[in-house]
């Protein structure tokens, strides 16, 4: 289990908030510090390491994500997966990364079986599942993943590759805390520290922010993560994800495996973004994960309420990959 700090506020934490659209993590732009409204987009940027160079438009480029160590990889990179498939179809890197780690605004797929990456497609395909949770997260009405067309045989394609990657630790520390660093959606879509300093109540949520915010917003594929989550979550998600708290839910092992890491084509729960497990859990709840084994799901999620799927979240986050 990863190192888990506590921090005791002498605030008093606001009321939780009666939902989660925090985990969505939608840019504001009227709420962007200047540092992001003057950046350089044309300043050539690149990470220790890599002789590579690259602009930050480069580096959000959604067809041609950065790929700054090409020697890395245990096979070929699809060209899917590498550049995506014409207009309708964007490089799943661009979001999932060349790790497959995700990160907080996308999926996690390394690791996960072929099958199940490609159930998932089809049920994208089908409409029973919608993406508001990752491709999507910067405007809810849009569901990316959705409207994407890749042929059957660019999805099993990529599917095996992320399928064979192995599963990195990213996330560094889970602080328990009543009072977090300011903060903002950004770069990314990712939710980082504000540079005019400052606190605020965690208000019921998980705060998940870049350990070095320029390895982060470069796309470095091991840029590691910090969790600020709320005091006493972390033992009440345990309580939950382990026993099902007196039927609240379901034991997670039951289907996910006694270790967690997935059983079959369960996927695994551990080394996941926290904020990406709200989203999900969130989903299932509210029938925007309703394609396979979605009813199993709902199951387990019914009676969960907004603080209990938080506390599973930031006790997931505990747990090594």
């Amino acid at each position: 289990m990863k190192w888990l700090v506590t921090i005791m506020s002498l605030t008093v934490a606001l009321a939780a908030r009666a939902d989660v659209e925090w985990a969505y993590q939608v840019v504001d732009e009227s709420q962007l510090p200047a540092q992001d409204l003057e950046a350089d987009a044309e300043a050539l940027r690149t990470v220790p390491g890599s002789d590579l160079e690259l602009t930050q438009e480069q580096i959000d480029d959604h067809w041609n994500p950065p790929d700054w160590f090409p020697d890395s990889h245990y096979a070929p990179v699809p060209d899917v997966v590498a550049h995506g498939a014409g207009p309708t179809v964007r490089a799943c890197a661009a979001c999932h990364g060349f790790t497959g780690a995700g990160h907080p605004e996308s999926s996690h797929l390394a690791g996960l079986t072929a099958s199940y990456i490609t159930r998932q497609m089809a049920d994208f395909r089908s409409g029973a599942q919608r993406s508001p949770s990752g491709s999507s997260a910067m405007r809810r009405d849009r569901y990316w993943m959705n409207t994407f067309e890749p042929t059957q045989e660019q999805i099993e394609e990529a599917a095996e590759w992320f399928s064979g990657l192995p599963v990195i630790d990213w996330i560094d520390e889970v602080i328990e805390t009543d009072t977090v660093p300011r903060t903002y959606i950004g770069d990314g879509r990712m939710r980082h520290i504000h540079p005019d300093g400052g606190t605020e109540p965690i208000n019921g949520r998980i705060i998940e922010v870049p350990q070095d915010r320029e390895l982060a917003t470069a796309r470095h594929p091991n840029s590691g993560f910090t969790v600020y989550a709320p005091t006493g979550s972390v033992a009440r998600g345990e309580e939950l994800v382990t026993t099902g708290a007196d039927g609240r839910t379901l034991a997670c092992a039951t289907c996910h495996g006694e270790d967690l890491k997935g059983f079959g084509d369960t996927p695994r729960l551990t080394g996941i973004s926290p904020t990406y497990t709200v989203r999900q859990l969130n989903d299932f709840k509210n029938g925007d994960r309703a394609g396979t084994l979605g009813t199993l799901m709902l199951l387990a999620v019914e009676n969960l309420t907004d603080e209990d799927m938080v506390a599973i979240a930031a006790y997931l986050a505990t747990l090594d990959p």
